[in-house]
């Protein structure tokens, strides 16, 4: 880990904690997720196995944040998702237990510098990181309108040089609220790189996300049989 990360993580109070992390794998996905009668995974090959990688995914559920290292994480790309979550989620029990399975808090009107530097020092590292682009979970069968949080964060990444793949993810239960025996999906789109810089490549950009997430939730959705209407 480098200086600048290892800085940036203690001033952030957050890390892969070596007895919490593997721990609560165990208990989510061995345990937890067969709540779930289903959990498909589409796209597996699309996920990169070596690189900085920025998965964004479609936000469905309070289980997404579970479904998402069990398709992409440590049993499967060996390496942790990091999520970058609101500062609502880190607060409490629920927060001291997440910053230690190396969850990070972003204030989405105002993010901080030490933030933005420590999910730049995430990826320069090679790592994984998950920002969901929408901003908050939406049951609503509406078009997917994304924040600028998301290809902002790509952005930055290429002024400094990295080359990050921006994996569109769709996200999938049925019913659309998930109770006991529910079936779930999850589809990985193949990567997108940023091109470009500037305001107009960002609204560029994060129209084609939002496109190839709509595709990637729509797949999940027809493997579970609550495909989503044409419009």
């Amino acid at each position: 880990m480098s200086s600048s990360l290892t800085t940036r993580s203690d001033a952030l109070d957050t890390g892969i904690d070596p007895f919490w992390a593997p721990l609560a794998m165990v208990v989510t996905q061995d345990l937890a997720l067969h709540y779930l009668r289903e959990r498909i995974v589409l796209g597996a090959e699309n996920l990169p196995r070596n690189g900085p990688v920025l998965l964004a995914p479609t936000h469905r559920a309070r289980w997404d944040a579970l479904m998402i290292p069990m398709a992409a994480g440590r049993r499967i790309t060996g390496r942790d998702c990091r999520f970058m979550v609101t500062r609502t989620e880190m607060s409490g029990l629920q927060g001291w237990f997440l910053h230690r399975l190396g969850c990070f808090a972003v204030d989405q009107d105002k993010p901080s510098l030490t933030t933005l530097r420590f999910a730049l020092d995430l990826l320069e590292t090679g790592q994984q990181l998950v920002v969901f682009p929408e901003g908050r979970i939406n049951r609503t069968d509406a078009p997917i309108v994304l924040e600028q949080g998301c290809v902002r964060l790509a952005q930055l990444a290429q002024r400094r040089g990295i080359d990050v793949q921006v994996v569109p993810v769709g996200l999938a239960y049925n019913p659309a609220v998930p109770g006991p025996r529910s079936r779930s999906a999850i589809s990985f789109g193949p990567p997108l790189l940023i091109q470009g810089k500037g305001k107009e490549e960002a609204l560029h950009f994060n129209r084609l996300l939002a496109e190839r997430m709509h595709t990637a939730e729509q797949a999940a959705r027809e493997s579970i049989g609550r495909p989503l209407e044409c419009t």
